[in-house]
């Protein structure tokens, strides 16, 4: 039985079993990769080093050629449980690096490009739905799927617990989050007056973020109903995609002195080391590693004990006028970023009266 033949006949159990975008990934990872490459061999003459060859001829970036291998060793592992073959040669392949040459904080815009995006869209539907984004940092299908029901004005929280996903035909499905948990993310003095305008006239089942007459947005009919082209060549950003205002929002409240596990609980990612690359704790840490050797062998550093001896450095006391940013989040795109203790959240309201 060749790969092709398999796939065929094992393809159903495959999509069952990841999300409806996975699958949508791995069937283009199939067409495009697996089956010109591997499709005719039978199973049992696949091994790893053919397995690598052909990921030489595969086009795309590291972490499409992931996504193919994964797609290759799913079915392989079927094909072993099926009693095929008698083990997957697809896990003894390396996966390809992910490249991290480029951070995404380098993708972040500014406090200042924030305010030119909001400006330059018209007021509305299209508007409120790119300060959800921004000023949240949910995904543009969880911000698309997000309830009236789901806004609690009284905590200054939206919960964020399902999500839209385009299927194999371009059909909106609902489902959990990419991180499969509910999550709460905070509603700021920026976003709030956007809140209370999307809600005005709903019912709680209502989508809180529609679209004209009530439609579902997704990130394409957002880009196209803004005219994405003009907003990239106005702030200077060709390269600038509608997922980066998910990076701006986790940069800024990393700048903004909040903590990576609660950086981590807002955004829903799945590990701690995904949400650190959005820091930027580690720049300028030769300079720092520099100071305090030169601390340690300057002969006259007034700290110093007498007779050479290197004592401790004292943690330096804190006022306690001062607030400490890193009890919990600051607001992070107010004139007092970093300053402040607490979120700058919206309190004190009545709720959206469900």
């Amino acid at each position: 039985m060749t790969l092709t033949q398999w796939h065929e006949r094992y393809w159903p159990a495959v999509a069952a079993s990841v999300r409806v975008g996975t699958a949508r990934g791995y069937d283009v990872s199939w067409r495009k990769r697996v089956q010109p490459t591997l499709g005719d061999k039978k199973l049992e003459d696949i091994t790893s080093p053919l397995i690598e060859s052909a990921m030489v001829s595969w086009a795309g970036s590291p972490s499409i050629k992931v996504d193919s291998l994964a797609v290759l060793s799913r079915l392989l592992d079927g094909a072993r449980r099926a009693r095929i073959i008698d083990y997957n040669p697809a896990r003894e392949v390396k996966r390809p690096s992910q490249d991290t040459s480029v951070s995404p904080t380098s993708r972040a815009l500014t406090v200042r490009q924030i305010t030119k995006i909001l400006e330059l869209i018209e007021p509305g539907v299209y508007r409120r739905y790119a300060a959800a984004l921004v000023f949240t940092g949910m995904r543009a299908g969880e911000a698309t799927a997000m309830r009236v029901r789901d806004a609690d004005l009284r905590q200054g929280i939206l919960r964020v617990s399902r999500s839209f996903s385009p299927g194999k035909n371009g059909e909106l499905i609902e489902q959990s989050p990419k991180s499969h948990k509910e999550r709460e993310v905070p509603i700021t003095k920026q976003l709030l007056p956007h809140v209370l305008e999307a809600a005005k006239g709903k019912e709680p089942d209502d989508l809180l973020w529609a679209g004209p007459n009530g439609s579902r947005l997704t990130a394409r009919n957002f880009r196209r109903a803004v005219e994405w082209e003009k907003i990239k060549t106005a702030l200077r950003r060709p390269d600038l995609r509608v997922h980066d205002l998910r990076h701006t929002f986790a940069t800024i409240l990393f700048d903004a002195g909040a903590s990576a596990p609660d950086v981590q609980a807002v955004l829903g990612h799945s590990s701690l080391q995904v949400t650190e690359r959005y820091s930027r704790a580690r720049e300028g840490v030769a300079r720092r590693a520099g100071s305090v050797l030169d601390g340690l062998f300057e002969p006259d550093e007034p700290n110093r004990k007498k007779k050479g001896k290197i004592h401790e450095m004292k943690k330096p006391r804190r006022n306690r006028a001062t607030p400490n940013p890193y009890d919990s989040f600051a607001d992070p795109f107010g004139s007092n970023s970093g300053r402040r203790n607490g979120p700058n959240l919206a309190q004190g309201h009545r709720g959206l009266g469900l």
